[in-house]
């Protein structure tokens, strides 16, 4: 499964959800539909917004685990 690293990039750029979804133009529901992993699909428009604003690549927020694999704790 395709896990969205959403929240590890915004502690590594110190930047809220708030935040984020004010410089993207994203709600903050879509958000978090990203965070948890609930999304069944993202525009590739959607991914440059949210690289732009975090200044990351694409594989900075996207990770592939098994799934079997548990999240790691945070």
């Amino acid at each position: 499964m395709i896990v969205f690293n959403l929240d590890v990039m915004l502690a590594r750029r110190k930047m809220s959800l708030t935040e984020l979804s004010e410089r993207v133009g994203i709600t903050m529901a879509n958000l978090s539909i990203l965070k948890t992993g609930k999304a069944r699909a993202v525009r590739v428009d959607t991914l440059n917004r949210l690289c732009a604003a975090l200044a990351c690549q694409p594989g900075d927020l996207l990770e592939w685990r098994a799934e079997t694999e548990k999240a790691p704790e945070e």
